[in-house]
């Protein structure tokens, strides 16, 4: 839907997974997050970069 404006998975207004998934996916980037700085730095930083991004409008808003 988003394409290549997606928003990270915070500040997303669509979520793809259910509750119960996404909990366990905050589980386990507590525990990946901080590796994936040592092991790819440059893709961390834009992770973070785009985290503070707003989140563009949903291409389907607004329709009934």
């Amino acid at each position: 839907m988003y394409g290549v404006e997606k928003p990270t998975c915070a500040n997303c207004q669509v979520h793809c997974y259910k509750p119960e998934q996404r909990r366990q996916i905050r589980e386990v980037m507590k525990w990946a997050g901080p590796r994936l700085l040592l092991k790819h730095p440059v893709l961390t930083i834009q992770h973070l970069i785009d985290e503070c991004r707003a989140a563009p409008v949903h291409p389907k808003a607004g329709r009934h």
